[in-house]
């Protein structure tokens, strides 16, 4: 299994829209890297922090899990869609996502400022200066660090 930290902005798409809607494509990735990540790596089963971006604090939420592999990202087909990709098409798709599950939201949000604080995370992508992938892997001894924080 491998763990991950995905990124949305709470007035976007946040732990709770998920818990509500109970699973939910993740589109809109329009970073390579990222898109890697969703297409090459992630497998069902796959466990995800749940991270509030550009919010008043910005931290972890809860945890989502990985329901269906990659396939296309169809908003980059629709012209309509803020996603749109004039380079992408349903014959030759450029974007892809996965979708996600929820599992659990936190009782409170674990905020950056404190993830910063401890020592043990300090490896962690999130934490590195000028990392902001919105889909990045999670070594698992930092998920359970994280998961035990949130349990506290």
């Amino acid at each position: 299994m491998n763990y991950w930290l995905i990124k949305s902005e709470p007035e976007s798409y946040s732990i709770d829209d998920l818990k509500r809607d109970k699973k939910t494509e993740w589109t809109g990735v329009r970073n390579y890297q990222a898109r890697n990540f969703m297409r090459d790596e992630m497998k069902k089963g796959d466990l995800a922090l749940f991270y509030h971006s550009n919010a008043e604090p910005p931290g972890v939420a809860g945890i989502a899990r990985v329901c269906k592999e990659t396939h296309p990202d169809k908003t980059a087909f629709d012209e309509r869609s803020k996603y749109f990709d004039d380079s992408s098409s349903p014959d030759n798709p450029r974007w892809f996502l996965v979708d996600f599950e929820f599992v659990k939201k936190f009782d409170s949000l674990i905020p950056l400022e404190e993830l910063k604080m401890h020592p043990s995370l300090s490896g962690m992508l999130l934490l590195k200066r000028g990392q902001r992938l919105s889909v990045q892997p999670v070594d698992k001894k930092h998920f359970e660090i994280i998961e035990k924080l949130a349990a506290k």
